[in-house]
């Protein structure tokens, strides 16, 4: 049963689910949730890495706080973590940096336009991913 589950958070009902799963999960194992938000940087360069950390500790606790409403009482189970760059790659980098045993992502639809133009964070991680991954819709 996984110890230390992984879920790329993102404010959306798809990744709600996904934490909501992980956290059951946990529970249910004696495990931990680590919740990582990705920030996708376009270009800007320094000044929007400048505006990044100077607002990421309130944008950490409001996330805290956000996650707190999901799951009262929860707290010390769950690790939380703001960064930025790709978030398949930033998710996927987690695991060996943390110990993840379980990668927990949720799905959300969208056109075939979309995905070819973004992608799928989704569909990056279980092509590349060495643990198990669970992906809630």
């Amino acid at each position: 049963m996984p110890k230390y589950s992984l879920v790329g958070y993102d404010g959306s009902d798809a990744a709600r689910r996904a934490f909501a799963f992980a956290m059951e999960l946990a529970r249910a194992c004696g495990g931990r949730v680590r919740v990582v938000s990705v920030l996708q940087v376009a270009e800007g360069g320094d000044t929007c890495a400048l505006m990044m950390t100077d607002s990421g500790t309130q944008r950490v606790q409001e996330l805290k706080d956000e996650l707190a409403t999901l799951a009262p009482d929860t707290a010390s189970l769950v690790d939380v973590e703001l960064t930025h760059g790709s978030p398949g790659d930033v998710l996927l980098g987690q695991v060996g940096q943390h110990g993840i045993d379980h990668i927990v992502i949720g799905h959300t639809e969208r056109g075939a336009l979309a995905r070819w133009l973004l992608g799928s964070v989704s569909t990056n991680v279980l092509a590349r991913a060495h643990v198990p991954v669970t992906v809630v819709r």
